[in-house]
């Protein structure tokens, strides 16, 4: 949990960053975007919660095939 949050931490620190600031007159239709966004996010995020599989057992999934057998499909043996 704590490698997680550091995680998200740090890109959130570096998104601000990097990202200029709107004009003034571009923030108004910013706002109603990040809305939306958020919105999609927040659904998203249900959906995979109402599921029960996380993204760690997506990952192994990815790593440890079916079978068993390791995806060796970066070149590595």
């Amino acid at each position: 949990m704590t490698i997680s949050n550091e995680a998200q931490a740090l890109f959130v620190r570096f998104w601000l960053t990097v990202t200029p600031p709107l004009p003034d007159t571009a923030q108004p239709a910013a706002q109603v975007k990040g809305r939306e966004r958020y919105q999609g996010f927040v659904d998203a995020l249900g959906r995979r919660l109402a599921k029960g599989q996380t993204l760690a057992q997506e990952i192994s999934q990815d790593v440890i095939p079916k079978d068993g057998t390791p995806d060796h499909t970066d070149g590595s043996s």
